[in-house]
């Protein structure tokens, strides 16, 4: 499908990006802020050679800077080491359930659309819209091109977020993330929190309006998640609890077990009832 190109306040992507291949790694990586400003200087020198332009580089790093709350956030992501109950309950999941089954009876429609295309029914979608922005309530205020850029400039996982990075200047390259962005704190973007490489592989257009918005469109935030679920292993039909074949694709989403076991559960509760 041809997509049209467009702008949203925030950040959107088409499904059609190719990745941009990642820069030899001699930027050199640091655990605090001292040599972020040296490193983004010797990232753009790598980035140029790669092929990004200078016009790029200059709109993207223009307001970047060294991101404390980010590193912040990635150093504190204790619930992850909760019990699954105590998990449920820090992060509102009764909640989200009983809130749940209302948006998959008011959205029926989008999706019986999105199942029919992706294969994925409404539970997990559900779940996951709800844990990580409350269905798009809160979709974060941190700066997201100085959260990417922090991550890939500290060393505990420079590598990944330096390819995190190079999406997120493929979007700005493309017009489809703006350079005063906001979301997450590790860069994450809209309503079910897409890093940006994610957003280039899997963004979809679920609204038929031939864009895809991940802030702005809920249609097309779920179905880029139905798309990314696909991608991690989705089978139409099959089970998605733990030990079925589609938990592995959940297990793609998010490392941490206890999310995991949580999104399934949750999924569970919304399909299984009205």
């Amino acid at each position: 499908m041809r997509m049209t190109k467009f702008l949203v306040a925030a950040i959107a992507a088409v499904g059609a990006f190719h990745a941009v291949p990642a820069a030899a790694n001699a930027a050199q990586c640091g655990n605090n802020g001292a040599g972020f400003d040296a490193w983004v200087q010797q990232f753009k020198q790598e980035a140029a050679a790669q092929g990004v332009s200078q016009s790029v580089l200059s709109r993207a790093f223009a307001n970047v800077a060294y991101n404390r709350p980010t590193i912040a956030a990635d150093r504190g992501q204790k619930s992850f080491k909760l019990s699954f109950d105590a998990f449920m309950q820090k992060r509102g999941g009764a909640a989200i359930i009983s809130r749940g089954k209302g948006m998959k009876r008011s959205n029926q429609a989008l999706f019986t659309s999105i199942e029919r295309r992706y294969g994925v029914p409404a539970g997990p979608l559900i779940a996951i819209w709800g844990m990580e922005t409350g269905f798009g309530s809160y979709m974060g205020t941190q700066h997201t091109l100085s959260a990417v850029s922090t991550l890939a400039y500290d060393c505990r996982r420079s590598d990944y977020f330096t390819d995190q990075l190079y999406a997120a200047l493929q979007l700005v390259s493309e017009g489809y993330l703006s350079p005063q962005a906001r979301g997450a704190a590790h860069g994450e973007i809209g309503q079910t929190q897409f890093l940006p490489r994610n957003v280039v592989r899997f963004g979809a257009d679920g609204d038929g309006d031939g864009r895809v918005d991940m802030v702005g469109s809920r249609a097309d935030a779920l179905a880029s998640t139905a798309n990314f679920l696909k991608g991690h292993g989705w089978r139409a039909g099959a089970g998605y609890q733990p030990g079925e074949p589609n938990f592995v694709a959940i297990q793609g989403w998010n490392a941490a077990t206890v999310y995991q076991q949580a999104i399934a559960y949750i999924g569970q509760q919304i399909d299984g009832g009205q």
